[in-house]
C-alpha cells in the first residue's frame, strides 16, 4: 500500500482511540438512598447514622 494510505488508516486509528479514551464512564446503577419525609420520621424516629469506616492500614 502507498504511504499515504498508511498514513490514513494510523490516522484514522488514532482518533477511533482517542474517541474510546474520553467516553463519559458508565452510570452508577445503584438507587440513592431513601430520603424519609417528616411524617416517617415522627412515627419511627430518625434512622440510625451509618456505620464508621473501617480503620485505615497502619505504617
Amino acid at each position: 500500500m502507498p504511504p499515504v494510505i498508511h498514513l490514513g488508516l494510523a490516522g484514522l486509528v488514532m482518533l477511533l482511540v482517542a474517541a474510546c479514551a474520553t467516553a463519559p464512564a458508565a452510570i452508577d446503577p445503584t438507587p440513592p438512598p431513601r430520603r424519609l419525609d417528616a411524617k416517617t420520621q415522627l412515627e419511627y424516629g430518625n434512622p440510625p447514622p451509618p456505620p464508621p469506616p473501617p480503620p485505615g492500614p497502619r505504617y
